[in-house]
This record gives C-alpha cells, sequence and structure tokens, in this order.
C-alpha cells in the first residue's frame, strides 16, 4: 500500500423507511424525525432523515471489509449532509498519508450524486 492508494468503494443497498426504524429500535434513538413522516415534515424536513449514525456505521463496515479488525487505531467522522429513505450510499476510501507505524486514511458516504454524507479520518496500523 502506499499514498494515494484507493479502496475498494463499497456499495450499500437503498436506505429504506424500515431500515431506520429497525436502527431507531437497535440504537436506542427513537428521534420521530428518523422514523415519523409527518412529525419530520412538520419540522421542515420534508420527510424522514436517516440517523447520522447509521451512515457513519456505513463506513466503519467498509472499513472492516478493507482491514483486518485488529488493525484500525483511530476513527473519527463529520456528519455533512442528511441521508433520505431511497438514496444508494457508496462508501469510497483511500490512503492520504503514513506515519511510523501507521497509514493515515480517509473515508467518505457518498449518494449516487456524489453528495458527501459522512467524511471521516481513520488510522491503521502498518
Amino acid at each position: 500500500m502506499q499514498v494515494g492508494y484507493q479502496f475498494e468503494p463499497v456499495q450499500r443497498e437503498e436506505v429504506t423507511h424500515s431500515q431506520l426504524v429497525r436502527y431507531a429500535g437497535a440504537s436506542g434513538d427513537f428521534n420521530p424525525i428518523h422514523t415519523v413522516v409527518p412529525f419530520a415534515e412538520e419540522a421542515g424536513l420534508g420527510g424522514v432523515i436517516a440517523h447520522g449514525m447509521l451512515i457513519k456505521g456505513f463506513v466503519g463496515q467498509a472499513i472492516g471489509s478493507w482491514f483486518s479488525v485488529k488493525d484500525p487505531l483511530k476513527f473519527s467522522s463529520r456528519f455533512k449532509a442528511m441521508t433520505r429513505p431511497g438514496e444508494r450510499i457508496t462508501v469510497k476510501g483511500r490512503v492520504i498519508g503514513e506515519q511510523d507505524d501507521r497509514w493515515l486514511c480517509e473515508a467518505a458516504a457518498v449518494n449516487e450524486t456524489g453528495e458527501v454524507k459522512v467524511q471521516s479520518f481513520f488510522e491503521i496500523r502498518k
């Protein structure tokens, strides 16, 4: 591996409303903007939006497919845009640097139009 190396993109199935309901139950985050369409519409969101941590979880799963579970050292993310049911998310990543015994990497969860939903940075043991 070297700086600039791009990992194989990981494509997810379309985000569904029932997936958001299941994630609410699993995470304990029952904020109705994620599951109740009329509430989310009243809040000015135009419908329900995915939990940010669900989309960050997609990034974590991709990292787990690129490396052994013992290799990650750090993982941080910034939420950039809302994700809605019907969107298909792809996680892309690449090596952006190296430091002593670790690779410095970035990953992004993007939709079909290239809109970044979650931007992540992570460090991997060499």
